[in-house]
């Protein structure tokens, strides 16, 4: 019973997506419910997992000095990348 339950608590709180790691296409989830709600994380256990602060304040400076350019760089690897092409259609045929 207790599996059965706890099975359901997982399910009920991510959504699988596809995503990138590296050049290849991998399975991941996508967080309903939690501190990180919308985000990808590889596995469902990750969502009720406590926060890094340290992790997250770094980023945060990161991106104040250069948000910028991490966002370009993002949207060229996006539109080029053949694994970033295929992750978006798997995932528009998901919706």
């Amino acid at each position: 019973m207790f599996f059965m339950e706890s099975y359901n608590t997982v399910v009920s709180e991510s959504k699988l997506v596809f995503a990138k790691r590296g050049n290849k296409v991998v399975k991941k989830f996508r967080c309903t419910v939690g501190k990180r709600k919308g985000r990808v994380v590889s596995s469902p256990a990750q969502c009720s997992a406590p926060i890094d602060l340290k992790k997250r304040f770094v980023l945060k400076k990161t991106k104040a000095s250069k948000g910028a350019r991490m966002a370009k760089k993002a949207q060229r690897t996006k539109r080029i990348n053949p694994a970033s092409k295929i992750v978006k259609q798997l995932n528009k045929a998901r919706r």
